[in-house]
């Protein structure tokens, strides 16, 4: 092509702004027009609704797969009263409001968070219902004014959306991708109540409640159970907060003769490639194993640092942190990056599983015995 062909000026730029730009180029909001996309939808409604309760809010979301292709989701907060909440309102009209990380009392539902003006600007139809008033938008629109919608109907925001069938491939959700993810967030928030329901089966409705009052301890049997475990070794557990690192952790491991791999969090989300948290909470493992086998064994403890990564193979753990400021890294943001975070899982895991092994004398020199045995044989 001859640079003459090649030519351009300022009014060659098309400036595309607010619901016109998520419309026209929604793979960059939502990441794919087909069904990865579609459950990213799903993921910010149920989000708001998830931090609803996180802050206290509410108490449970209810989300529900309509036969006509739309998707309801319901919570049982406080709700605005008799005027149209001009927050909700914000979010669903606004760019940028409401998406992003805001602490680590929130929970970001999907892999990333773009905030509910792009699900109302990829939905043909929206609508938002309080006690006493509802809203409703088409393709981002606002359709009519706010209206009275007569007697109150109970507490809560309930927002419904049909995904557009112009932009989407495909508007079917998959109700075991869904309630696979909401069962993980239920184990992740323990306190949380989250139903997902299904009206399109024609053999009729099928519907599933996760609730776990003993959270990431519940997560990681659950793991240990669905990778064959048959251990009867107790499930470790602890919780702490740490200013250092400006944050909670939630640690759950259990050693098994079937062990799932180390699964880590960050405000909910899976860091898949791991990151911080994963490397403190194997380095206060190794730590605390191989010092509780050196006082058992004295000068007869084989040299265990050469295999300290290999005790750690026999775990099923869990690793979820919650943070004000965290720093996800990579193409895709699923790797941990603050620094501060390894230092205090390390230091955390190595004081509980110390004071853990002091309490359990026989569980842990089952654990020696089988496990750290094994790591050193094989070295």
């Amino acid at each position: 092509m001859s640079a003459e062909g090649m030519e351009y000026d300022a009014g060659d730029i098309m400036v595309l702004e607010g619901r016109e730009a998520v419309r026209k180029r929604p793979g960059m909001y939502v990441g794919s027009t087909r069904q990865r996309g579609l459950h990213h939808l799903v993921s910010e409604v149920v989000g708001r609704a998830v931090n609803e309760v996180l802050a206290g809010r509410a108490g449970s979301v209810d989300v529900t797969l309509l036969s006509d292709g739309g998707v309801r989701v319901a919570d049982d907060g406080v709700g605005d009263g008799d005027s149209y909440g001009a927050d909700l309102e914000a979010e669903l009209t606004s760019f940028g409001v409401g998406s992003g990380f805001s602490g680590r009392r929130t929970a970001v539902v999907g892999p990333f968070s773009v905030g509910l003006f792009v699900v109302n600007a990829l939905s043909s139809r929206l609508t938002a219902e309080g006690t006493r008033w509802a809203k409703e938008y088409e393709r981002g629109v606002e359709a009519d004014p706010p209206a009275i919608a007569g007697a109150a109907r109970g507490n809560g925001t309930t927002i419904s959306f049909w995904p557009d069938a112009e932009i989407f491939e495909t508007t079917w959700c998959s109700f075991a991708l869904l309630a696979e993810r909401f069962r993980q967030l239920a184990f992740l928030n323990r306190g949380l109540t989250i139903s997902l329901t299904d009206e399109r089966p024609a053999d009729g409705v099928r519907a599933v409640l996760f609730r776990f009052p003993d959270g990431v301890r519940d997560f990681a049997a659950a793991l240990d159970a669905e990778a064959g475990g048959t251990t009867d070794l107790d499930v470790i557990g602890f919780e702490r907060e740490d200013p250092r690192m400006a944050g909670t952790m939630e640690v759950a491991l259990r050693w098994s003769d079937s062990p799932a791999p180390i699964r880590g969090f960050v405000n909910s989300i899976a860091t898949r490639e791991g990151g911080t948290h994963v490397d403190g909470f194997r380095a206060g493992v190794a730590a605390a194993v191989t010092a509780y086998a050196r006082e058992r064994a004295g000068a007869a403890a084989p040299d265990l640092d050469a295999c300290a990564d290999r005790i750690v193979e026999g775990l099923t753990a869990v690793v979820s942190v919650k943070l004000d400021q965290p720093e996800l890294l990579g193409a895709t943001r699923q790797l941990l990056g603050n620094a501060a975070v390894r230092i205090c899982v390390e230091e955390a895991v190595r004081e509980h599983l110390h004071d853990w092994f002091a309490t359990h004398p026989e569980q842990a020199a089952r654990i020696v015995d089988d496990h750290v045995t094994r790591a050193v044989r094989r070295d």
